[in-house]
């Protein structure tokens, strides 16, 4: 299959200490890369005021990973942090098309960009 990039961001609740935050993180890393994704990037937003009041619960620890793989891996970590009573809201992006929308429009703007100035300068040299 094809390999894809997500990013998925969980809340833990907000007692959760910094050590039981990285045992966490371990198993989603170990548990990614047995069935056979990488995690590229990961990112600890630290406490965090929620939107909203969840579970009477107005704080949280926000932890945001980029992984790497076919979509397998995603399936069993959602599987996983639905069960897990330290996660409280967890969500799933597929971001890869997305980046490569971006990255078109990005070239697309370069290539104009670079167009003006090329007309630009030959206007100023016939003066």
């Amino acid at each position: 299959m094809a390999n894809r990039t997500y990013e998925v961001m969980y809340i833990a609740t907000p007692e959760t200490n910094d050590e039981t935050i990285g045992k966490l993180n371990e198993a989603i890393v170990g548990l990614v890369e047995k069935e056979g994704g990488s995690v590229v990037k990961t990112e600890d937003w630290g406490r965090r005021k929620l939107a909203y009041p969840i579970k009477k619960k107005t704080e949280g620890h926000y932890m945001l990973f980029e992984i790497e793989g076919s979509g397998q891996e995603i399936a069993e970590l959602e599987r996983r942090m639905r069960v897990n009573d330290l996660i409280m809201r967890y969500i799933t992006v597929r971001v890869d098309e997305e980046r490569k929308a971006a990255e078109k429009k990005q070239a697309k703007r370069d290539r104009r960009r670079n167009r003006g100035a090329d007309e630009g300068s030959g206007d100023a040299e016939s003066n």
